[in-house]
């Protein structure tokens, strides 16, 4: 996984608009976005491309190895989102 979306998400889907290869799940449009509490990367499908994180108002997007400890679980979430 190249990057990883914090608990911090604001799910203003600015990332998801930014992303070139469309890893950023869920989409406004998806049945699931609602009741997601965050958006969440795709560890197989983010090419470490950097576009989310710019644009991200809250600060909520690391890459894998500088997630911040207290937010260590996200790694985790992010994976399982996808059943990884």
């Amino acid at each position: 996984m190249a990057y990883v979306i914090t608990e911090a998400c604001s799910k203003d889907a600015l990332c998801v608009d930014a992303c070139p290869v469309d890893c950023i799940h869920p989409k406004k449009d998806e049945d699931s976005f609602e009741a997601a509490p965050q958006l969440y990367v795709d560890p197989v499908e983010c090419i470490d491309c950097g576009a989310c994180v710019p644009v991200c108002e809250v600060s909520a997007v690391f890459p894998l190895d500088e997630v911040p400890g207290q937010d260590a679980e996200s790694i985790q979430r992010n994976a399982a989102y996808f059943g990884r």
